[in-house]
């Protein structure tokens, strides 16, 4: 697996640690709008051509993969235009900001028979795995409470009059997108679509969420989620049945280490081996890609457009409009 890169944040930064813990997976290029903006990564992870145009590099017939990490509002567009090059791609969440965007790179991606992933920690780690096989010990679930909040480095900056990017409407923001759909995957990947979901946040004036509550309703339990980029907390999520309860250690995005509670008992259970989140979904999409597994890919593809639906519902049931709506 080629991979070149659109984005010099942090992420991206995590994501080329991943690149080099997996042997058949290689970074081979970077894009970015200034050189000088991605040389320190392009140094650090021994990466030899930077592209200043775009286009150029949707050229390299060396590039197989194109990592999507740039702005939310640009996802849709940058994901267009490597897929109409004949890339797959990985695209960060949250994939698009709008369920008509997402519609139209799936299709695209379906008629092109290119593999396109969305990059959504959770549900590839290993400990989310033993969730899944261990829940039925809990009998019939009642509730599910989920805590995401990390305050964010650029708050301050927005507090001082200035308009980051993550806090900004014309770049689809926002602690719902940002970090609230961990949670949303998190309780979406167990129990599939709910039956309806409200969004109460916090608003900054110029409209965007600075934190905020989702709650969804299934036939037989309530889920919580509680995603801030205004404040932090104890981050954790619970999954409650009759007959015990799961606490997963530090939320869900991290899926650190999972506490099973039944009865009088109490096992921690964690098969995760290293800290970089990343690392999981990117062995599993080299892995169908290895295997031209089209039909996994696209089964993820359909799940990842449920959610990205109950997102989009969830914003907008609290107001939230994001420049892609108009």
């Amino acid at each position: 697996m080629k991979i070149a890169t659109i984005g010099t944040g942090f992420i991206v930064d995590s994501f080329l640690s991943a690149v080099e813990k997996i042997d058949d997976v290689q970074c081979v290029a970077m894009y970015s709008r200034k050189r000088e903006t991605a040389k320190p990564l392009a140094e650090k992870y021994h990466i030899n051509t930077i592209y200043t145009d775009l286009k150029e590099m949707l050229k390299d017939p060396a590039i197989e993969f194109i990592y999507v990490a740039s702005p939310n509002s640009l996802h849709y567009e940058h994901t267009r235009l490597a897929l109409e090059h004949d890339k797959h791609v990985i695209c960060e969440k949250p994939f698009t900001s709008t369920v008509e965007e997402m519609e139209k790179l799936m299709a695209l991606a379906k008629e092109k028979q290119l593999m396109l992933f969305e990059a959504i920690t959770t549900i590839h780690m290993p400990n989310y795995q033993l969730i899944r096989e261990n829940i039925h010990k809990l009998g019939p679930i009642k509730l599910i409470q989920c805590n995401y909040s990390q305050y964010s480095s650029r708050y301050n900056a927005l507090l001082a009059g200035e308009t980051p990017n993550v806090f900004n409407p014309k770049f689809s923001g926002g602690a719902l997108v940002d970090i609230n759909i961990y949670n949303l995957h998190f309780v979406m990947n167990l129990f599939g679509t709910p039956d309806s979901i409200r969004y109460t946040a916090n608003k900054h004036p110029n409209g965007i969420d600075t934190s905020g509550v989702l709650v969804l309703k299934y036939p037989d339990f309530i889920a919580e989620c509680v995603g801030a980029k205004d404040t932090q907390s104890f981050n954790f999520a619970i999954i409650q049945g009759e007959k015990g309860y799961i606490h997963v250690k530090n939320g869900a995005n991290p899926c650190e280490s999972i506490i099973l509670h039944t009865e009088d008992t109490e096992v921690t259970l964690n098969n995760q081996t290293t800290t970089n989140r990343l690392y999981y979904e990117l062995l599993a999409f080299n892995e169908m890609f290895k295997n031209r597994d089209f039909n996994r890919c696209y089964e993820l593809l359909d799940y990842s457009h449920s959610v990205i639906r109950m997102l989009v519902e969830a914003r907008k049931d609290a107001g939230i409009v994001f420049e892609a709506d108009l």
